[in-house]
């Protein structure tokens, strides 16, 4: 049984960890999260997707 977890969803509990416990500000995680939209939006999307795709696969490579 394979069960998949959206990177996204898993980004966001980080970062709801971090801010409760006092790790890192709102402040600074509603900027991270506003430079991460807008970076969405640039060239370097598909760069940051691909490098994003291929440590996954090698981090589920690693786990065979």
């Amino acid at each position: 049984m394979e069960i998949t977890i959206s990177f996204v969803l898993l980004l966001a509990v980080g970062v709801a960890l971090l801010v409760r416990f006092r790790a890192v500000g709102a402040g600074a995680a509603v900027v991270v999260a506003l430079f991460g939209f807008y970076l969405a939006g640039t060239d370097a999307a598909d760069t940051v997707n691909q490098l994003v795709t291929a440590v996954t696969g090698a981090l589920a490579d690693a786990g065979r």
